[in-house]
């Protein structure tokens, strides 16, 4: 099916202090199925995100002391209006963002409802009463931070964006987003057009775009500006690492969800028709550019063969290339950067002796779905994160032997495991090194209530729920002594 509706967004400027701020110079954002022109983009600067950073402080004061009744009803305001503009996202997301149809429709659903969820955390933000020994009115309670900067990713920019910065307005921070510079507009000034809509009041929302040259300064001024006392972030571990540096240096909180290399362990008991279903879309849904995609099969031997024959037949049946066309479930890599790092990856494995049983081709921003088997710990694809429609297959024969393989990363974001046998399998959980296993399902799981999070090299904190009030909000010890606490006589 056809879609030829791609029209350009008009570009306002800058969201700053409620106002849309036009920078000095623009740069210009492609539709990575053809390169051609989307939108251009204010290339904002270290000044400009000053200016924000102090719009959002000004604002805080009114924004935190508004009762959480009303902070409540403004988020589902947001909701509203995200559901009844819907198509323009889901036009965004395949024609800035490179992806399949399907994925905006699940994406722009599943925004409107992390709003709501963060509209329910309003009436959650609950502190506790403590024991005192001196007979004191002892509390421990929940503040907010402050002003919040969230960087958002581009793979999700719908998802990873709200996720960042919604649960940080629920708590009654304010928000200065730095949107990655290859959604600018969907994961960033899209969101301004909403929140703008909802009647947000101005400088509680903020937005600086900027290019690739100028991300470096501009996101280091939002990370180190004193007046950003929370930091929130999604997206590759070498940059989060840098970031939650910066914030330890600077003494501030930050959360950071990073990288993977995730796992799906196939048991000898599992069903394998499911399996290699739910396979092909850990795998390859949305061109394996998710921190969650299956980029590592581990089979156990007994069934390896059967499995790889039903997982072949249905990655096969994928087809690849421009995103108008809806048949096309495989979509462009978001620039041709990225296509030539995974091409690079598998090039590099099969010089090393990986067998490539399916795919390997790449042209242009496009790489067709890729398995490789016969991978070993000397090939580069079995240690970096491909982010790309590519999975490699490896047997094995023991528990113990599923476990090592699976733990040899330093990643830990995923896991799925299947088996008949959910004993087993929550005890084979037990084991894995990672924030999140999954049993008989894929690795491609989120929603909003729910503890997002790894370790390792795959982040500090937790996204999604009550939990996102840990990261968005200070703890603050209170008493009322009541005249019972005597001191020594010598004072």
């Amino acid at each position: 099916m056809l879609d030829s509706s791609s029209a350009s967004p008009t570009i306002r400027g800058m969201y700053i202090g409620g106002s849309w701020v036009p920078a000095a110079r623009t740069f210009d954002d492609l539709d990575p199925s053809d390169n051609a022109l989307y939108a251009r983009i204010p290339d904002g600067t270290p000044t400009d995100m000053e200016r924000a950073i102090e719009a959002a402080h000004a604002a805080f004061p009114d924004w935190a002391a508004r009762s959480f009744q009303e902070r409540a009803k403004a988020l589902l305001k947001v909701a509203e209006i995200w559901e009844a503009r819907k198509d323009e996202f889901i036009n965004a997301v395949m024609h800035e963002g490179g992806g399949w149809y399907g994925k905006g429709v699940f994406e722009a659903g599943f925004v409107a409802e992390i709003f709501r969820t963060c509209a329910s955390l309003c009436y959650q933000s609950t502190g506790e009463v403590l024991p005192s020994a001196d007979g004191k009115v002892s509390m421990a309670t929940r503040w907010p931070l402050g002003v919040v900067g969230v960087v958002s990713p581009w793979n999700m920019p719908g998802i990873l964006t709200s996720r960042g910065y919604a649960a940080a307005l629920a708590a009654g921070n304010t928000v200065v987003l730095k949107p990655s510079e290859d959604t600018p507009y969907a994961g960033g000034l899209y969101h301004a057009e909403i929140l703008e809509e909802a009647g947000i009041p101005p400088g509680v929302f903020n937005v600086v775009t900027c290019s690739r040259d100028s991300v470096a300064e501009v996101g280091d001024t939002l990370i180190e500006h004193p007046l950003v006392k929370g930091v929130s972030f999604t997206g590759s571990t070498a940059v989060g690492r840098h970031i939650a540096a910066k914030c330890g240096a600077h003494l501030k909180k930050c959360c950071v969800e990073l990288g993977g290399k995730d796992s799906m362990i196939v048991l000898e008991d599992a069903d394998l028709d499911r399996a290699a279903e739910a396979a092909n879309f850990g795998s390859f849904m949305h061109q394996g550019q998710v921190c969650m995609s299956t980029e590592k099969l581990l089979v156990h031997e007994s069934v390896y063969e059967p499995f790889m024959q039903r997982f072949l037949d249905r990655a096969r049946k994928l087809k690849t290339g421009h995103v108008n066309d809806r048949d096309n479930v495989i979509g462009p890599l978001v620039n041709t950067r990225q296509a030539h790092r995974v091409k690079a990856l598998i090039d590099d494995a099969a010089a090393k002796g990986a067998q490539v049983d399916l795919g390997g081709s790449a042209w242009e921003n496009f790489v067709e779905p890729t398995v490789l088997t016969n991978v070993d710990d000397t090939m580069d694809i079995w240690h970096d994160e491909t982010f790309g429609p590519v999975v490699i297959v490896c047997p094995f024969r023991t528990e113990d032997e599923a476990v090592a393989l699976n733990n040899d990363t330093e990643y830990g974001l995923t896991a799925a495991v299947w088996t008949a046998d959910e004993g087993r399998a929550l005890r084979l959980a037990g084991r894995l090194e990672t924030g999140m296993v999954h049993v008989n399902d894929q690795n491609i799981n989120d929603e909003p209530q729910v503890p997002f999070g790894g370790v390792k090299a795959s982040g500090v904190g937790r996204y999604g729920g009550r939990w996102s009030l840990d990261a968005f909000t200070e703890l603050r010890w209170i008493t009322l002594e009541r005249g019972g606490r005597h001191y020594p006589p010598v004072f």
